[in-house]
């Protein structure tokens, strides 16, 4: 529903006077901030019609109003003046993003999104593709052997096989040799597709071992995806937050378990550029009371995960939006030619 300018006025003065102070802002404060020259009576009319409409309420103690997960919405959505930083304060973040190996980048980027907005910061670290460039095995002893994983970055997994025969160190070779003449540059799932017709033109015991491997090396490719958390205790001391031991218990649920987490930043790095997921109307923040500001970060020009600023929702939009943004830009500048 499109507000008139007036309602639109009033609303915007409302939440960001909340924003800054906590207190639900009463008639005679808007008519102050708002810098709308009408009567007090009519910004009780318009206030009142906001309400009805569910972009503000009214708590019980209050005679004045405070923004409802719809009102942050229309707000962050149409409303908000983002901040814009300026190039030195660029140039003193890119600093703390020297070109360095790629896991203490996530790191160091999780801290600076944590000591920028003062509450948490979360970076989902690269997703590995399930692609191999090539493969070996090692016989360690009767009946077990390493698999030996390099992908094209030149990152190593190792797997230990237990197997039903005992393989020769030749066989291990020839296995090794035809996977990767035949298959170095594929995904785990192309190569299973092709492989399962193959199979049966090797003998048994070679196509069981290939078939191990596939299997193997799929499921250790998928065991990348996890993420960082820098400044979890700095929610403690938002009151919004941690008011009560329920509110606790499901903020640090959240942290513990990260599943719920890990969907809400697949999520966002579908959509592209910055998300704003406000708890109370987004499913995917657990409490009502938290947002998460979110924002995809690339490899050479890729999506390869998301990062953002866990706070509550009653935190700074338009200073947090331009820190989750240009973190996810130097990030994926410092990756790409890490």
């Amino acid at each position: 529903m499109q507000l008139e300018p007036r309602a639109q006025t009033l609303l915007k003065a409302l939440v960001e006077r909340y924003i800054a102070d906590g207190q639900p802002v009463g008639s005679r404060a808007l008519s102050k901030i708002s810098g709308l020259d009408v009567s007090p009576a009519t910004i009780r009319n318009i206030m009142a019609d906001l309400e009805e409409m569910g972009y503000v309420s009214s708590p019980h103690t209050s005679a004045g109003r405070i923004p409802t997960p719809r009102g942050y919405r229309l707000f962050v959505d149409t409303l908000l003046t983002v901040q814009h930083l300026d190039e030195h304060a660029m140039e003193s973040h890119q600093m703390r993003l020297p070109l360095q190996q790629p896991q203490k980048l996530i790191a160091n980027a999780a801290q600076m999104l944590s000591s920028l907005s003062q509450f948490a910061g979360v970076v989902q670290s690269p997703r590995r593709e399930s692609v191999f460039q090539q493969i070996e095995f090692l016989r360690l002893s009767e009946k077990r052997i390493l698999l030996v994983i390099v992908d094209p970055r030149g990152d190593v997994q190792n797997r230990l096989l237990l197997t039903d025969a005992d393989y020769t160190p030749t066989q291990l070779i020839q296995s090794a040799n035809y996977l990767n003449q035949n298959f170095a540059g594929l995904t785990f799932d192309e190569v299973r597709r092709r492989l399962s017709g193959e199979l049966r033109q090797l003998s048994d015991d070679m196509g069981r071992l290939m078939a191990v491997a596939v299997e193997t090396g799929s499921a250790a490719m998928a065991e990348g995806d996890d993420m960082v958390i820098s400044g979890e205790r700095n929610l403690l001391s938002v009151s919004d937050l941690s008011s009560n031991m329920s509110s606790l218990r499901q903020m640090f649920d959240m942290f513990e378990q990260k599943t719920g987490l890990m969907q809400l930043l697949d999520v966002s790095s579908k959509a592209g550029g910055v998300q704003i997921f406000i708890g109370g109307e987004s499913k995917l923040v657990p409490m009502d009371e938290m947002s998460v500001v979110t924002a995809p970060y690339e490899v050479n020009g890729r999506i390869v995960g998301t990062l953002g600023v866990i706070g509550p929702t009653r935190m700074a939009y338009e200073r947090v939006i331009p820190i989750v943004d240009i973190t996810a830009k130097l990030l994926s500048n410092a990756l790409s030619h890490s």
